[in-house]
């Protein structure tokens, strides 16, 4: 049986966590009307928000107060997040460059909470997964606003807080190579170390994409756009995932989904690989959700 929904989807369009003029670290609405004004307005310092009284994105109230932000901080840390799902081969272009099959059903992999990052952070590369084979993967990733199990396609998005941009980053070598990886492909160790799940600065309410199945999503490398692609390539959607991985499994509230990189990583075919270098700066935007940009340091 499904737990029943309690009906608690957000009142806020968009959520980000900030320090005002004052000092204080709150959440906030961003007074904007795209997701890409939210960087433009912060580096010019024009940048409002209206102040919410709470101490998590999923227990917040409005007050009616505008503040000037001074800081965007990171909105969803390790402490908040009890893992990250992360869904494999999803988006029918990404299947074709990788020269797999369409899996039957989503295929799960978990990165542990300490993977998760902040959008503007260093992320930093160990000396285990550098040697050419860090790779980028743009996504759009789901949070779980309240927990649930067995749950019907049909309530799925009730169960959602928003969405975020996200990068699933990952180790090649480790994943795929047979002397590292066996016959098996190894998906938790190569894409699970530290820091390798950098979150955006803002949460995008179902109120503003509804089960995002039509969000542009782009991924940059130095400038250098690498991917381009809408979710409507998803093999399978955000409903279809969440009642999925649902089957037998509580997802707990604060749970991030990851929910595939579409076409275009570093690692299509032999011969055009392009691997993340020491220094190298990945930004990743989703239409609507905001952006991340970090930079990757060998460490």
């Amino acid at each position: 049986m499904a737990e029943a929904s309690l009906n608690i989807q957000p009142t806020w369009k968009r959520l980000i966590r900030f320090r005002g003029e004052d000092g204080l670290e709150v959440y906030g609405e961003p007074q904007i009307d795209k997701a890409e004004e939210l960087l433009i307005r912060l580096e010019d310092k024009t940048l409002l928000a209206e102040v919410y009284r709470g101490n998590s994105i999923f227990e917040v109230e409005r007050t009616g107060k505008i503040a000037k932000v001074t800081e965007l901080l990171h909105l969803l840390e390790s402490k908040d997040v009890p893992t990250i799902r992360c869904i494999g081969l999803n988006y029918r272009a990404h299947i074709a460059e990788a020269g797999r099959k369409p899996p039957p059903y989503p295929s799960l992999f978990i990165k542990h909470n300490n993977s998760v990052a902040g959008w503007d952070e260093d992320i930093p590369v160990p000396k285990v997964a550098q040697n050419e084979q860090c790779d980028y993967e743009g996504e759009l990733s789901i949070v779980i606003g309240q927990s649930g199990k067995n749950i019907p396609k049909e309530d799925a998005i009730s169960y959602v807080a928003g969405y975020v941009t996200s990068n699933d980053v990952s180790s090649r070598k480790w994943q795929r190579e047979l002397e590292f990886a066996g016959n098996v492909p190894q998906w938790c160790f190569s894409k699970g170390f530290d820091k390798y799940a950098p979150l955006g600065p803002m949460i995008t309410s179902p109120l503003v994409v509804g089960s995002a199945n039509n969000l542009w999503l782009k991924t940059w490398v130095n400038g250098e756009e690498r991917q381009s692609t809408n979710t409507s390539d998803l093999l399978f959607d955000v409903p279809t995932i969440i009642s999925f991985l649902s089957q037998g499994t509580t997802l707990e509230r604060g749970t991030v989904i990851m929910t595939g990189t579409p076409s275009g990583v570093g690692l299509p075919k032999v011969g055009e690989q392009r691997w993340l270098r020491d220094g190298d700066i990945v930004e990743v935007a989703i239409e609507h959700c905001g952006q991340t940009r970090n930079k990757f340091v060998y460490i």
